[in-house]
């Protein structure tokens, strides 16, 4: 499988079960080949999320990267935690909030930037209640049903 120019994966469950307050970007510690494997596309966020260690850094829990694929003996572990990087207001300020608010952190989209450096988009999120959801579904419903009616008006 080649190698990828941009990376951009998507954690698509996020914003149908979370209310999305606040977004960071944040940067990834990697081990070995873990950044050959996120540039296969090998990775995968659906089901992860992000938490605080008692020194106060954040890390991302759940984090799917498989084994790149010419990988030695000497692979990285396929859902070991990763360390997120921030500057130390946001990490304050994401701390206080779930801490008080109790708001979670979710990530949203891991990509690649222009240098090639993977990062993670997170959000600072609220959980949707079951009618919150259900409103989602009935505007974007909405949105496909107007869609529709513009496309066969203009033909």
């Amino acid at each position: 499988m080649a190698l990828q120019k941009k990376v951009n994966i998507k954690n698509r469950k996020a914003r149908f079960q979370y209310e999305i307050m606040d977004t960071y970007v944040a940067g990834i510690v990697l081990k070995g080949t873990e950044i050959k494997a996120i540039r296969e596309g090998k990775a995968s966020i659906g089901e992860s999320f992000c938490e605080f260690n008692s020194r106060g850094e954040l890390f991302a829990i759940n984090m799917s990267i498989q084994e790149y694929s010419h990988a030695t003996s000497f692979s990285h572990n396929p859902r070991s935690q990763r360390k997120l990087l921030l500057n130390k207001n946001e990490l304050r300020k994401l701390e206080k909030e779930v801490k008080n608010v109790g708001f979670t952190i979710i990530p949203l989209r891991l990509f690649t930037n222009e240098r090639g450096l993977a990062k993670l988009e997170i959000g600072l999120a609220r959980g949707k209640k079951l009618y919150d959801k259900r409103e989602s579904l009935k505007a974007r419903e909405a949105q496909r049903d107007l869609k529709r009616i513009q496309k066969s008006y203009n033909r």
